[in-house]
């Protein structure tokens, strides 16, 4: 007879189940993975993985243009279903055997159905033909369920049957126009993408690009998406959506302009997957977003965790992981009664999550960013000063790509000689990413900054750039 008792339950098998179920049984705790679609998560099949394949074949083409020499060889056009059938590649064809495979090696149970928590430590599945299998905590359950994208309440808008992320990165063909609602990453990039494969995009935004970064990378990013052809409509709202009979659909803004598209994409945010898991069951609202320590345990519960989208502390996957790995490991520290490493930066504690959360997004230009931008770090209190360098003017960017046009900025804390954020916009910038984050985890100061030589000639240059800038320490 199968078990039903475990030492930790998992409510979701996407990277961070995964990841956090792995660290528990090395740590020597059983545990079983609960998913009711496919083991590996939207970002192995709706997300991170399909959307940057679908990006990757017009961003190289467009790489080979700016090289003379590469320039004259390039002669075609992008090959759009290679581009989908390499998108299918990374999915797998959307079949999770590899992954269950990988579950059943690392010594992780699974269990398929929609699971709902009916009790503390009590987690009830219900199987795809509707039978249903009690399954108990012994020591804990975390919730890793993930997000949906958002539906904003915009007049005929669910009517139109819009796609979502999932729709963008899975469809089998290319319409020929695409609206896009929304100025976030989702939104650039597929605007990005979309326009690569000469469909006519139109973006649509309420606000600006790219919100929450530093200003010049949604700038920087609305100038090339028009110059790639896309039509970039901002500070504008998305009044009502409706859908012909003829399959169209019809966006109308606020001014009364009126975009007509094939498909419309939705890309205005996230919401947490926790509707259906019976979080009323234990006195916590369904539909929201859970809150966490930094250990990743819920206030309140000495069993209850959730690790990734749901806590929203940083709608990431990488991110997730991290979190993942320390939950991990501090369930199977307070099972075995071990000391738990809870401080700041410690091994049970997701600190980063703070202010040293490193993202890009792979438009192109690239925005790689990491830590507090200047804004953020002021509202913060810290006492900051931000330098700024234009990375077309370092030899290797200038080797990179003829006419390299791109803006780094570092944001440092004036008390501490520390970096506090690095936002980077160019082409192939998130390589350079790590360093930044490197130097911001480790809070190395400007002074010891300025012994880590960039080699030459390539674009990491840049640091050497802004200490330059910054100015050479004195003694």
């Amino acid at each position: 007879m199968e078990s039903t008792e475990y030492d930790l339950i998992v409510l979701g098998a996407g990277p961070v189940g995964e990841n956090m179920a792995d660290r528990a049984v090395q740590g020597g705790l059983t545990v079983v993975l609960i998913e009711h679609e496919l083991v590996g998560g939207d970002c192995a099949y709706w997300a991170c993985m399909p959307s940057k394949a679908l990006l990757r074949s017009a961003q190289a083409l467009r790489a080979a243009r700016q090289v003379a020499g590469a320039a004259q060889a390039v002669t075609g056009e992008l090959d759009v279903r290679a581009v989908l059938a390499r998108r299918d590649s990374f999915t797998s064809n959307w079949s999770d055997e590899d992954q269950v495979r990988w579950v059943d090696g690392a010594g992780i149970s699974l269990v398929r159905g929609h699971g709902r928590i009916t009790a503390p430590k009590e987690v009830t599945v219900t199987a795809p033909d509707g039978s249903t299998t009690v399954l108990t905590a012994r020591h804990a359950v975390s919730v890793t369920t993930g997000s949906d994208a958002l539906i904003p309440d915009i007049d005929g808008l669910r009517d139109a049957r819009p796609w979502t992320s999932r729709e963008v990165t899975g469809t089998r063909s290319v319409p020929a126009s695409l609206a896009i609602i929304g100025g976030g990453m989702v939104a650039a990039e597929m605007a990005t993408a979309y326009g690569g494969f000469g469909t006519t995009v139109t973006l649509i935004s309420r606000s600006g690009l790219l919100v929450g970064m530093e200003p010049f990378a949604g700038e920087l990013v609305t100038k090339a998406l028009r110059e790639q052809g896309v039509t970039v409509l901002l500070d504008t709202e998305t009044k009502r959506v409706t859908r012909s009979e003829g399959g169209d659909v019809v966006v109308e803004t606020g001014d009364g302009s009126m975009v007509t598209a094939e498909e419309v994409l939705v890309a205005t945010g996230r919401t947490p997957r926790t509707r259906d898991i019976g979080l009323d069951a234990i006195g916590l609202t369904p539909g929201e977003w859970i809150e966490t320590d930094d250990t990743m345990l819920v206030p309140g519960f000495d069993w209850l965790y959730a690790v990734g989208d749901v806590t929203r502390r940083a709608l990431f996957t990488h991110q997730g992981k991290y979190q993942a790995r320390a939950a991990g490991d501090v369930i199977a520290a307070r099972a075995a009664g071990a000391p738990v490493s809870d401080a700041q930066w410690g091994t049970h504690v997701a600190t980063a999550d703070h202010e040293a959360v490193p993202q890009v997004t792979f438009t192109d230009p690239e925005v790689a960013s990491v830590g507090l931008t200047a804004q953020a770090a002021r509202e913060a209190g810290y006492e900051i000063r931000t330098v700024d360098y234009e990375i077309g003017q370092v030899p290797g960017a200038s080797l990179r790509a003829d006419g390299y046009a791109g803006t780094a900025r570092m944001v440092v804390d004036e008390k501490r000689k520390i970096v506090l954020g690095v936002t980077f916009v160019g082409p192939d910038v998130s390589e350079l990413l790590q360093a930044a984050t490197i130097a911001i985890v480790g809070e190395v100061p400007l002074d010891r900054l300025w012994h880590a030589v960039p080699a030459y000639p390539t674009v990491n240059e840049i640091w050497l750039r802004l200490l330059e800038t910054y100015g050479r320490p004195t003694k």
